[in-house]
């Protein structure tokens, strides 16, 4: 690694000192190097319990299982998530290769969440992830999930045992449900949702399974070495010391699905969604568990009693084209072997999809009205917010079916969406001028996410339940956008071009667009990943955008107006016959693949018709 320079700075934030930063600008990236006492988080701490304790999720094979190969159970299900396959992920191990750059020793705190069993081997340093082992790339395994007490004990609620064991933290309990701040039972001892379970290990009943706040252990998010200030902006925290907050508020959000759906309607009181969630646990959903671990009829083991709300262990969100990236590379390594329960879980995630969002239409004479409604329990799209997009794609089209005009086209071949024609929701993140002097690098938007420190976009649609201020104060605000407290929706508006008669529109997907991949690859100059990335992205369909949910209407257009004035004026005779004479295909009135004479006298018995 060539080091062009190497400067010290001292920056003074509101009402302390932010400290000495070493800053190494190098060929391509500019790095800060974190201790371990940056990244202290209370919490069960690495090596504190023992990979003999945590066991392997093979040892819950044998009875999570079905006797049926082809029939869904607890094992299977989760064996195709992308819990399960968390630890194998390409897109993980390309991003966090490129924030070790610019952050040394920052992989540290990703693999927190990403690959928690590090914290059992104790193999979450080196922070490249080049120590881990079998263990470790098991993902966010079934026993380290069933293994987590709630960090805040609640009498008369939480097990008792859990009291001695969040005594007995050095520093004491987590205070908050965020940064993968998670307390394991040193004695490995699990902990289910049912009272009356008669499992063959020992078990305690524990409500905090049942409960969102559990989730947000790592879908809450924030950059603990980035503070908020007094006036709202933030700064980088002095090195080699502990996080001055760890409310995750106080920190510069990278992940606030937490908040989102904590202040939703959702999380207060519940929604009615009439079944499109939580599955037989009936209409109203209110916890994450709910949607993404719906109820069925069925056995959670395969000797105890069917019961009618077994939870669903697919744990399905957007993750669809990351699960694809994952089969491809299980493929090469093993074949078509094992393959079953990713390609279930994928299906999962395409539905999940395909029930977050709906959509209204409305068209006069003049224009085509779209309202994206967002049905989910937090924003639309939500979570790491890298390269996910979710945009509206509209088409205009003729008598003959035709396309007049078209916005938000993807260009398949080319792997590439024209953004300037529509509306793209999505969080971009960006360098203040503070931050800019002290990296090194250009003020404005960035893909460095380690570095950042403000939000440039936020325009993702909100939940039911939203409140401007409510999300601003959890580091969730709306950003280059307008929603109204109370809004989970967006309206855009189309002008009608002429001869369309027909509207076609659909709200797409993506988490792996071409520019963010090819970010990955280009600035990779540590390891393998950002190649590999991309040899896998090339080979499955290069994040092929996901439909979401789709509607057309019918338009009262005019088939004559070829200027799109919305009257048949003789300017749309002088267009038509100027894409006649050169032979172009939108002078094909009739319709037959061909450009006549036939077509003249078509075309001006609708104009002197006029618009009907």
């Amino acid at each position: 690694m060539r080091f062009i320079a190497r400067h010290r700075y001292w920056f003074m934030g509101t009402g302390f000192a932010l400290g000495v930063l070493t800053v190494a600008t190098v060929v391509y990236a500019t790095i800060i190097t974190l201790t371990l006492e940056d990244m202290h988080l209370r919490g069960t701490q690495m090596g504190a319990v023992g990979a003999n304790v945590i066991f392997h999720s093979d040892s819950c094979l044998d009875c999570h299982t079905s006797w049926d190969a082809q029939e869904p159970s607890l094992f299977s299900e989760w064996e195709g998530s992308l819990m399960a396959n968390a630890g194998r992920d390409p897109l993980f191990f390309a991003q966090m290769a490129l924030a070790n750059q610019d952050v040394e020793n920052v992989g540290y705190y990703c693999m927190r969440c990403h690959v928690p069993m590090t914290f059992v081997t104790g193999h979450a340093m080196p922070a490249d992830g080049s120590a881990l082992d079998q263990t470790d790339i098991d993902g966010v395994n079934c026993h380290f999930c069933h293994a987590m007490a709630d960090p805040v004990y609640q009498a008369g609620v939480s097990p008792p045992e859990d009291e001695a064991i969040l005594n007995a933290l050095p520093g004491g309990p987590p205070q908050y449900y965020a940064n993968s701040q998670f307390v394991l039972d040193p004695d490995g001892t699990r902990r289910g949702t049912r009272a009356d379970s008669a499992a063959l290990h020992w078990r305690i009943e524990s409500p905090f399974h049942t409960r969102g706040e559990f989730c947000m252990t790592c879908h809450e998010v924030g950059n603990i070495a980035v503070s908020r200030q007094a006036d709202g902006t933030f700064r980088y925290n002095a090195l080699n010391q502990r996080v001055p907050d760890e409310n995750p508020h106080t920190q510069f959000p990278l992940e606030r699905t937490g908040s989102e759906w904590k202040l939703s309607a959702f999380a207060n009181g519940g929604v009615d969604m009439g079944g499109r969630f939580g599955g037989t646990r009936g209409p109203v959903v209110s916890t994450c568990q709910d949607c993404h671990m719906p109820g069925a009829a069925d056995q959670a083991c395969f000797f105890g009693p069917t019961r009618p709300d077994r939870a669903g262990h697919q744990f399905a969100g957007a993750s669809a084209q990351v699960l694809d990236l994952i089969i491809e590379q299980r493929r090469r390594d093993n074949g078509e072997e094992g393959l079953a329960p990713l390609h279930a879980g994928r299906a999962a995630a395409v539905s999940m999809l395909q029930r977050a969002a709906t959509l209204e239409l409305a068209a006069d004479a003049a224009s085509l009205d779209v309202r994206v409604i967002n049905e989910s329990g937090h924003k639309l799209p939500t979570g790491h917010i890298e390269g996910r997009r979710v945009w509206v794609n509209v088409r205009f089209l003729d008598a003959h079916g035709r396309i007049v005009r078209e916005h938000g086209r993807y260009d398949e071949a080319e792997a590439l969406l024209d953004e300037s024609t529509t509306t793209v929701y999505e969080m971009h993140l960006g360098l203040s001028l503070y931050a800019s002097q002290v990296t090194g690098l250009p003020a404005g938007q960035t893909m460095r996410m380690s570095l950042a420190d403000t939000i440039v976009k936020d325009n993702r649609i909100p939940p039911r339940g939203f409140n401007n201020a409510a999300f601003e104060a959890a580091g969730a605000p709306v950003v280059a956008h307008q929603y109204a407290d109370g809004q989970y929706w967006d309206d855009l508006e189309f002008a009608l071009p002429g001869r369309a008669r027909r509207a076609e529109v659909a709200v797409y997907y993506q988490q792996t667009p071409r520019g963010y991949i090819e970010h990955l690859r280009d600035h990779n100059h540590t390891d393998h990943w950002g190649d590999t990335l991309f040899d896998l992205w090339q080979a499955t369909g290069r994040g092929a955008p996901i439909r979401m949910t789709s509607a057309s209407i019918e338009l009262n257009g005019c088939n004559a107006d070829y200027n799109g004035s919305g009257a048949a004026d003789v300017p749309d005779i002088f267009e038509f016959l100027g894409l006649w004479f050169a032979g172009n295909a939108a002078a094909d009135f009739d319709g037959n693949g061909q450009v006549q004479v036939a077509d003249i006298f078509a075309f001006l018995n609708a104009w002197f018709a006029g618009c009907v």
